[in-house]
C-alpha cells in the first residue's frame, strides 16, 4: 500500500487551518502556476487567487491585488506554497469582513469550506460519546477502550486508527464492514491506519454519510469538527433507519388517502418524523404545529403533549403546570427516562434548540414507543404499494447513494420521488459533464408549476442526447411521471458515461487513449490475475465460478499483493461461505480506495452487470495507482475529491461483445485519487450507446 499522509506543512498552525481535501485542491491549482523555481510570482499570486471559488465571484484581479498589499502582503518576491496559502487566508478573512453580516459571512465560510471558525459543541460531544459507550460496551475489541470520557478529547484521539469509526458503521447499519477486513492491532503502522480510514470513509458514502470534504490525513489527525460531523452523520441514519414504509408499513396511519401515501413516501426521514410528532400532538390537543427540531421545541411544551399521549402512566401534571422551561424541559427527561429512553442530552439542550440533539431524541422515543397501530386495515392494502421487484429496489438504492455521494447540494431520500422535479438530476449530470447545462434555463426547487419539471426534465434528456446516450420516445414528462425502468435506464447510461471517461483519460495520461470497453476490462482482470502464477481465468462477466468469489480475491491481491489474508477465504462451496467471501471482497475493494455500493448477493447470484462493475471498479483503482506513480502524485488512498465529479465506474451493455445486460440489474462505483484534474468532456466516448424505449413493454432494456 501507499504510505500518502497526506499534504504538510511545516507550520503546524497553518496546517490546521485547511482540511486535506482542501489542500490537495490549492496545492494542484499553486503547482499549476509554478516557476522553474517551484514558486509564483507576486504579480502572478493575485492572478491565482482570483481563478478560486468563491473570490472569483467577488473580487476582481485589481481589488485582489490591492487588498493584499494594503494588508502589508509581501508580492515582491516569489511565493511558496505556505505563502500562497497564507495569501488565501488573508483574502479569505477580508472578504468575510467585506459581507458584512455574521449570517453571511457563515454562508461565505460554508462555501469555501474552510476549516476556520469551527466550534465543537460540547453537549453534542457528550452525547455521541454516551451513545458509543452505550452500542459499543460489549464489542470485543472496543470494550478495552471504554468507557470514553466526554470531558476529554479521548474520542478524538480513540478515532485516530479508523477502528471506532468502522465499528460505528456497522452499528448503523449492520454488515456493511466485513469486521475481518479491519486492522485492529493495539499499534498499527501508518499503512495499516490509512486502509482503515479509507474503509470507514468509503463504507460511510456506501450508507449515504456525505464525505466530500474529509480525508484520511483528517480522521489521523482527528480534527474534531470533521471527526464529530461524521459520527453525527453515522449516528443519525442508525437512528433513522427505520422511518420509512418499506420498514415500516405502519407509518401508513400518518396519511388518508393514496396521494398522501405518495408524498409520504418521498419525505426525508426527519420530515417523516415530524409528521409522526405531529401526528400524536394532535390528537393530544396541542394547537401549534411542529416544524423544526430547534425553536419550536425550546419551551418544552410539544415534549410534555408527545409523551403525556404515548405514555400517560408516567405523565406528571407539574410538567405542563411549571412556567421555567429548564423545569419543564427536566420533567420531561424524567418522564422519558421513565420509558427506558436513554438520557443523551441536557435540559439545557432543549431550551437552547439543539437540533440535532433534539432529532436524536425524539427518534429514540420513537422507537422506544411509536402508538401506531399495527393492525391497520389500510396498512396491508398501502403496504402492497411498496412492493417492488427485488431488481429494482437494489438499483433505487444504488443510484441513490451513488448520487449523494457526487458532492451535490441536493439529497436524494427516494430515488423516483426526489428526481421527479428534474433538478436533481440536472445537478449530477453537471458533475459527470461539467458545464453542459443551462441553469438560466433550470428551475430550482421548490416548483408549483409542473410544467417547469417538465422543463428541467427535457433538459436532462437533450443533455443526454448530446452525451450520445440513446433515448429513443423517451420525454422529460416520463421523468416527472416517476417512470422507475426509464429513470434507472437513464442514469446507468449516465454513471457508464463517466466510467468510460475516466478509463479513457487515465489510458491517455499512458498515451493510450483509446476507448475502454467491456472486453478490454474482462482481458485487464484475466491477465492480472495470470501474471501472478494462479490458473483462474473467467470467460465472461456472467461465468458462474465467480459466485464463489476466489477470482475477485485473486485479482485484488494482483492489484495489491497484501491486501487479502488468504487464512480468511473459504472454498465458496456452501451458500454460507459464497456469502462470506463475498463480503470480504467488498469490504477488501474499499479497504485500497474502492468506492462500491454493491451487496454480496450481487456476486453471490452473478449480476453480470454488478460484475462488471466491480472488476472495472478494481482495474480503475489499478490504473490509477501507475498513473499516480508514474507522475509522483499523492496516492488515491486518502481522497475523497472536492469539486470534482465522484469516480463512478460502470459497465457496458456488452460482454465479450456480444450478451446483452439489462438495464435494471445495478452498478457500482470505484473512487480514486485527484480526480479533479481528470478532465470529461468528450461527449462520444460514450460509443456504445444504449436504447431506452418507453414504447416497449420491458421498459428498462437496454439493448445495443
Amino acid at each position: 500500500m501507499s504510505n500518502f499522509e497526506g499534504v504538510l506543512v511545516s507550520d503546524h498552525w497553518l496546517q490546521s487551518q485547511f482540511t486535506q481535501v482542501q489542500l490537495r485542491s490549492l496545492k494542484s491549482k499553486f503547482i499549476a502556476s509554478v516557476d522553474q523555481n517551484g514558486q509564483v510570482s507576486g504579480q502572478d499570486l493575485p492572478i491565482l487567487l482570483a481563478k478560486i471559488k468563491p473570490f472569483n465571484e467577488m473580487f476582481k484581479e485589481k481589488e485582489i491585488r490591492d487588498l493584499l498589499a494594503e494588508s502589508g502582503f509581501d508580492m515582491t518576491n516569489g511565493i511558496d506554497f505556505e505563502g500562497f496559502l497564507r495569501a488565501y487566508l488573508n483574502l479569505h478573512s477580508q472578504a468575510a469582513a467585506k459581507l458584512g453580516s455574521s449570517n453571511n459571512s457563515s454562508s461565505f465560510l460554508k462555501a469555501t469550506t474552510t476549516t476556520l471558525l469551527h466550534t465543537i459543541d460540547e453537549s453534542e460531544r457528550e452525547s455521541y460519546v454516551a451513545h458509543i459507550n452505550s452500542y459499543l460496551r460489549d464489542d470485543p475489541f472496543m470494550k478495552q477502550f471504554l468507557p470514553i470520557d466526554p470531558t476529554t478529547n479521548a474520542l478524538f484521539d480513540l478515532a485516530r486508527d479508523g477502528v471506532l469509526l468502522c465499528k460505528l458503521i456497522n452499528v448503523a447499519v449492520p454488515n456493511t464492514i466485513d469486521e475481518r477486513a479491519i486492522n485492529t492491532k493495539r499499534v498499527l503502522n501508518p499503512w495499516e491506519r490509512n486502509e482503515n480510514h479509507t474503509l470507514c470513509l468509503n463504507s460511510a458514502k456506501a450508507i449515504g454519510c456525505t464525505v466530500v470534504n474529509i480525508g484520511n490525513q483528517d480522521l489521523v489527525e482527528g480534527r474534531p469538527h470533521l471527526v464529530l460531523g461524521l459520527i453525527s452523520q453515522i449516528i443519525k441514519i442508525q437512528l433513522l433507519a427505520d422511518l420509512n414504509l418499506r420498514k415500516m408499513p405502519q407509518l401508513v396511519e400518518l396519511v388518508d388517502d393514496n396521494s398522501d401515501v405518495e408524498e409520504l413516501m418521498g419525505l426525508a426521514p426527519e420530515k417523516v418524523l415530524l409528521k409522526w410528532m405531529n401526528f400524536h400532538l394532535k390528537k393530544a390537543g396541542y394547537k401549534k404545529p411542529v416544524t423544526n427540531f430547534s425553536s419550536d421545541l425550546k419551551d418544552g411544551e410539544a415534549y410534555a403533549y408527545l409523551l403525556n399521549v404515548l405514555a400517560p402512566e408516567h405523565c406528571s401534571p407539574a410538567t405542563l403546570d411549571t412556567k421555567d422551561p429548564a423545569e419543564r424541559a427536566n420533567l420531561v427527561l424524567e418522564h422519558a427516562e421513565k420509558m427506558d429512553c436513554k438520557r443523551y442530552l441536557a435540559p439545557k439542550d432543549i431550551v437552547e434548540g439543539s437540533s440535532n440533539l433534539n432529532l436524536a431524541f425524539v427518534a429514540q422515543i420513537f422507537h422506544q414507543r411509536n402508538g401506531l397501530s399495527t393492525d391497520s386495515s389500510k396498512k396491508i392494502s398501502y403496504a402492497e404499494m411498496m412492493t417492488d421487484d427485488e431488481q429494482i429496489s437494489r438499483d433505487e438504492r444504488s443510484f441513490r447513494l451513488w448520487i449523494n455521494s457526487l458532492g451535490i447540494s441536493s439529497y436524494v431520500n427516494n430515488l423516483f420521488e426526489d428526481l421527479k422535479n428534474g433538478w436533481t438530476l440536472l445537478e449530477a449530470v453537471d458533475k459527470v459533464s461539467p458545464g453542459s447545462v443551462n441553469w438560466k434555463h433550470a428551475t430550482k426547487p421548490p416548483i408549483k408549476m409542473p410544467f417547469r419539471k417538465v422543463e428541467n426534465c427535457n433538459q436532462v434528456i437533450k443533455i443526454g442526447k448530446q452525451l450520445k446516450f440513446s433515448l429513443v420516445n423517451v420525454a422529460g414528462n416520463d421523468f416527472v411521471q416517476g417512470n422507475k425502468k426509464l429513470i434507472l435506464a437513464f442514469l446507468w447510461q449516465l454513471m457508464r458515461f463517466n466510467m468510460l471517461q475516466l478509463l479513457k483519460n487515465l489510458r491517455s495520461r499512458s498515451s493510450q487513449g483509446k476507448e475502454i470497453t467491456d472486453a478490454d476490462i474482462l482481458k485487464w482482470a484475466n491477465k492480472k490475475v495470470k501474471n501472478t502464477g494462479r490458473v483462474s481465468q473467467i470467460e465472461s462477466f456472467k461465468d458462474k465460478s465467480l459466485s464463489n468469489g476466489i477470482f475477485f480475491l485473486e485479482l485484488l491481491s494482483a492489484v495489491e499483493p497484501r491486501v487479502v489474508n488468504w487464512n480468511l477465504v473459504t472454498k465458496g462451496e456452501s451458500d454460507e461461505e459464497k456469502k462470506l467471501n463475498a463480503t470480504y471482497i467488498i469490504s477488501v475493494a474499499r479497504k485500497i480506495g474502492c468506492s462500491l455500493f454493491l451487496l454480496p448477493e450481487d456476486i453471490m447470484e452473478v449480476n453480470q452487470k454488478m460484475i462488471l462493475m466491480l472488476t472495472a471498479s478494481i482495474m480503475y483503482w489499478s490504473l490509477q495507482q501507475s498513473a499516480d506513480d508514474s507522475e509522483s502524485s499523492p496516492s488515491s488512498v486518502a481522497v475523497t475529491p472536492e469539486a470534482s465529479p465522484a469516480p463512478s465506474v460502470n459497465g457496458d451493455e456488452t460482454v465479450n461483445g456480444d450478451e446483452t445486460v439489462n438495464g435494471d440489474e445495478g452498478f457500482e462505483i470505484s473512487n480514486g485519487a485527484e480526480i479533479s484534474n481528470l478532465s470529461i468532456d468528450d461527449a462520444d466516448a460514450a460509443s456504445d450507446t444504449t436504447t431506452v424505449s418507453s414504447t416497449h413493454e420491458n421498459n428498462d432494456t437496454i439493448s445495443q
